[in-house]
């Protein structure tokens, strides 16, 4: 064969190849994730009456029951890609907070412990026993604070993004005096930004702090209880529930009670967590590991603290790896 002919083939074998890298490099430019989420709702919704206001929660499967608990200023919508997976070993509850998702929203204080008191009560009217607790943002205060006083109710805890030691209580405002959750707390500023503006919804949870962008479908379903402004007061309480400079007390007292029986409670903890992390980054992780008693920490990915919208996968299986290690 001649040279020229050789060469020729090799030249066709390398614009072959070219062509294929080009096509496998668009490949790779989607998002490898994407099959994983899902806009849907793949749950019947189901109502119960709780201090005579009506709260939406879906309840789906058998055997070992799994309560979902979320925080500000999202829903049971936040848990819909997780939740699938843990299906695979049992049942799972997830409920919408007071004030948020398709719960009611009756005239209250929307102080914490005004929502520990709904989800105490949710859990006994429904009678929910033996539960594995898997928690995020201002609902991993609400179960793990409900995991330290009902120890015997509590199989385990899951949770991500916890607003716990040791990155709470804070000694001043996340993101400093001039960041945005000291406008939040400030009563000057706080009102605008959060009941006039939204902002908490529309910057932070829609556009702030995802790997991804959400579809229309996933802003709109976060965007509907607050559609109306008279409705956005629940998610201006929150902020200033945070412990932080010592105020408010009462909650300063609950997390630093949560933070005493992590570190000596027997029952089984799985931390899931992500880098950079916002209330849980790495070096928190690290510190929690050798701090609590008969715990694991996973890293689950990429993310800042919505990271049920960024890392639904590894959550979800790693959910369901722990448990059987530790509960089949």
């Amino acid at each position: 064969m001649s040279i020229i002919k050789v060469l020729g083939r090799i030249s066709g074998s390398l614009i072959v190849l070219l062509f294929t890298a080009s096509a496998l490099s668009q490949e790779v430019r989607q998002d490898p994730r994407a099959q994983v989420f899902s806009d849907g709702f793949p749950y019947e919704s189901k109502f119960i009456q709780i201090n005579a206001q009506q709260m939406h929660y879906i309840d789906k499967g058998e055997g070992q029951i799994f309560l979902f608990l979320h925080g500000n200023p999202t829903s049971s919508y936040l848990w819909r890609n997780v939740m699938p997976y843990v299906e695979q070993v049992g049942r799972v509850v997830a409920v919408d907070n007071i004030g948020f998702g398709k719960s009611a929203q009756p005239q209250l204080d929307y102080t914490y412990q005004t929502h520990y008191q709904f989800i105490s009560q949710f859990i006994e009217k429904l009678g929910l026993e033996n539960i594995i607790l898997v928690v995020h943002d201002w609902g991993s205060v609400i179960g793990l604070d409900y995991a330290r006083q009902n120890e015997k109710n509590v199989a385990g805890v899951v949770f991500m993004e916890a607003i716990i030691p040791p990155s709470f209580p804070m000694a001043g405002p996340p993101g400093g005096p001039d960041g945005l959750f000291a406008k939040f707390r400030n009563p000057e500023t706080g009102k605008d930004l959060l009941i006039t503006q939204n902002v908490f919804v529309e910057q932070l949870l829609i556009k702030g702090v995802l790997t991804r962008n959400l579809t229309e479908v996933e802003a709109n379903t976060y965007r509907a209880p607050f559609v109306n402004p008279e409705k956005r007061f629940p998610v201006y309480v929150w902020p200033n529930e945070l412990p932080v400079a010592g105020k408010p007390s009462r909650n300063v007292k609950v997390i630093n009670e949560i933070g005493a029986w992590l570190k000596s409670a027997k029952t089984p903890k799985l931390l899931q967590y992500v880098s950079p992390g916002a209330t849980i980054p790495p070096s928190a992780a690290k510190w929690m590991a050798i701090n609590y008693a008969n715990i694991e920490t996973q890293f689950v990915g990429y993310g800042r603290h919505f990271i049920q919208e960024d890392n639904p996968e590894p959550i979800g299986r790693g959910i369901v790896d722990w448990y059987r290690r530790n509960f089949d």
